[in-house]
């Protein structure tokens, strides 16, 4: 296991510098858009040299460039002069707390629906959830989210409209409060608006992968042993069921992030979304920039995360490599004829 994690940790290092240097080549290599009279080609690029230091030829750029990457100095934003790595340190927090809690979320929704769907397929309730989860993932995020504050907040004063509770410092919110407790109050809007975009697609993964599941030959198998039905669907079948949802969980990061730039627009969230329209607005090539590898390395990382929680629920992963898994599959195969050859010994004495 320790093996695999040290492998998993390598290609994760490899593709950071890969994107560093994809990174790199479009931000200080390719000339940006012509008919943006607010930057020239060489302004551009000088600028970007003069807040990372780098000049000269493409080898000593890049490493100049990764250095300052290494060292998390990103350079200052041209809107507000602060530094990028500041401004980030505010606003990541924010739209990492929309993302995972949206995310927590939407499996405390989805599992449910989908493990009652799998169990009373073609029922009443399975069509009655899955046409309404569908109906919510059919919303667009920004109406959505502006719905809820007006149904939830304006008419039914349930929740806070917007602005955004520290979790610790209420000093550093937009409405000076802080605290888990108003931290999370005013985050269940959000977290709902997020959960309803990726919640009838969980749900229906769920579903189709645990009635999958439940016509394998080792379920039935499970069963005339005695097992309960409550212990094959929690020691087995909800097991493998779930090894899709993870997978899925790692590649859906980068989409979350996108997405919460509406939800942080309708809930006014001082968030990444917001840093980035603002970025871009007013030309704030570092402040973009930054914004690009840091959710880089989140997705980076999450996909980390997620292929070890898939070798912690998949026994069947080969962990020590293809040499290991021969001599392993060598073992089996004289394991299996073992007992033809003890029978063909005992018929020859």
């Amino acid at each position: 296991m320790l093996v695999f994690i040290v492998r998993r940790l390598l290609w994760a290092l490899m593709l950071f510098f890969v994107i560093t240097l994809i990174t790199f080549v479009m931000f200080f290599l390719l000339p940006p858009d012509s008919r943006n009279a607010q930057h020239s080609s060489q302004g551009f690029t000088a600028g970007l040299q003069t807040n990372y230091g780098t000049r000269g030829s493409f080898s000593h750029e890049y490493l100049g460039f990764l250095s300052h990457i290494v060292r998390g100095d990103l350079g200052h934003s041209s809107r507000t002069t602060k530094a990028v790595t500041t401004e980030l340190r505010d606003s990541l927090p924010v739209t990492a707390s929309l993302v995972i809690g949206g995310m927590l979320m939407c499996l405390l929704i989805a599992i449910p629906i989908g493990l009652i769907s799998a169990l009373r397929p073609r029922s009443l309730i399975d069509r009655g959830s899955m046409l309404v989860i569908l109906i919510l993932v059919s919303c667009q995020p920004f109406w959505l989210g502006l719905m809820l504050s007006y149904l939830l907040g304006v008419r039914a004063k349930l929740f806070p409209v917007s602005g955004y509770c520290n979790f610790t410092d209420p000093n550093v919110s937009t409405n000076l409060c802080g605290g888990p407790r108003y931290w999370a109050y005013h985050m269940v809007l959000p977290w709902v608006t997020f959960a309803a975009l990726f919640a009838a697609y969980y749900a229906r993964m769920i579903r189709a992968s645990l009635l999958e599941q439940l016509n394998e030959d080792y379920v039935r198998t499970a069963r005339a042993k005695g097992a309960s039905s409550r212990r094959v669907m929690r020691s087995h079948v909800f097991r493998n069921a779930s090894l899709p949802v993870v997978t899925m969980l790692g590649m859906d990061v980068g989409v979350a992030f996108a997405g919460a730039l509406f939800i942080e627009t309708a809930f006014t969230l001082p968030g990444m979304g917001q840093l980035l329209v603002h970025a871009l607005a007013n030309g704030d090539v570092p402040i973009i920039l930054g914004i690009v590898l840091a959710v880089s390395v989140v997705v980076v990382v999450a996909n980390l995360v997620v292929d070890i929680l898939y070798s912690l629920l998949d026994p069947r992963i080969r962990l020590s490599g293809p040499s290991d898994s021969v001599k392993v599959s060598r073992k089996a195969v004289r394991h299996l004829h073992a007992p033809q050859q003890r029978a063909e010994t005992a018929s020859s004495t």
